[in-house]
């Protein structure tokens, strides 16, 4: 489950990354769900899980949620919070794997800072080397929206320029840098058997 178009961009990139980590690589199907906004929550959530896991025609045999924590709405502190809170609204179910971007999924592409500069023509310094500590108060997408407004003074594009960004670019890179993208990769490929993240 993911929520919006940002994430389902990501799905191509992703997938080529995972597929490095199996033997011959052969991996498991994997679906994307993906909500125009955010996840659900609460019992809408438990609803949703229990209908993948129990689909008589195609069944899931795990489902991972992946939120930010920076919604604009105020429902998650921290990454712990929103994983809690999604555990609880589901329920003890251990096929529902929660998983979060702290605090958006465009702290991911912050390690790729010099890509950023490169593509908005800004030079703005980088926002650190801890990607997933940029917060609520300036999310990570506010800082490169920032960066491609005072560079060439273009709009930043979630949907385009993510993908720009990542273009052949190491997601282990991202990965080690972001420990919440880390135990996401992680629990993908645990799950599905292939070499997990050192």
């Amino acid at each position: 489950m993911v929520e919006g178009k940002t994430e389902d961009v990501f799905k191509g990139y992703l997938l080529g990354f995972l597929k490095t980590r199996f033997p011959s690589g052969a991996m498991p199907r994997i679906s994307f769900d993906r909500f125009d906004g955010r996840i659900p929550k609460e019992g809408r959530l438990q609803r949703r899980v229990n209908l993948y896991l129990n689909d008589h025609s195609n069944p899931a045999h795990h489902v991972i949620a992946l939120t930010d924590v920076y919604t604009g709405t105020g429902d998650f502190q921290n990454a712990a919070d929103a994983k809690n809170k999604m555990r609880a609204w589901v329920g003890d179910n251990s096929q529902f794997h929660p998983h979060v971007a702290l605090y958006d999924f465009a702290a991911w592409l912050l390690p790729f800072w010099d890509e950023i500069q490169r593509k908005s023509g800004s030079n703005r310094a980088s926002p650190g080397p801890q990607p997933e500590l940029v917060n609520h108060q300036s999310p990570p997408s506010r800082r490169i929206e920032e960066a491609f407004r005072t560079g060439k003074g273009r709009r930043y594009v979630k949907t385009r320029d993510a993908l720009t960004i990542l273009k052949g670019k190491d997601l282990l890179v991202s990965a080690n840098a972001c420990p919440e993208l880390k135990a996401f990769l992680n629990t993908l490929l645990k799950l599905a058997g292939g070499e997990l993240i050192p």
